[in-house]
């Protein structure tokens, strides 16, 4: 079943999206200085994690769980 159908697959991949583009930002700032076009998208995905990053990692760490018991 594709990510797309499956709600919890959906977002497994949304917040591993967010985890990534957060990481490269931090690791290689040049990549993501464009805020406009394709790279906009993960420009925004990187912000919402540095902003949001409690969140994120309480997202993360409970989806991590529903994973490994449910």
């Amino acid at each position: 079943m594709s990510a797309l159908f499956n709600f919890h697959s959906f977002l497994t991949v949304i917040l591993l999206g967010i985890c990534a583009c957060t990481f490269f930002k931090m690791q290689f700032p040049a990549i993501l200085e464009q805020r406009t076009g394709f790279r906009g998208f993960f420009w925004k995905a990187a912000r919402i994690g540095e902003r949001l990053s409690p969140w994120v990692a309480m997202g993360c760490f409970m989806m991590g769980v529903s994973i490994i018991f449910f």
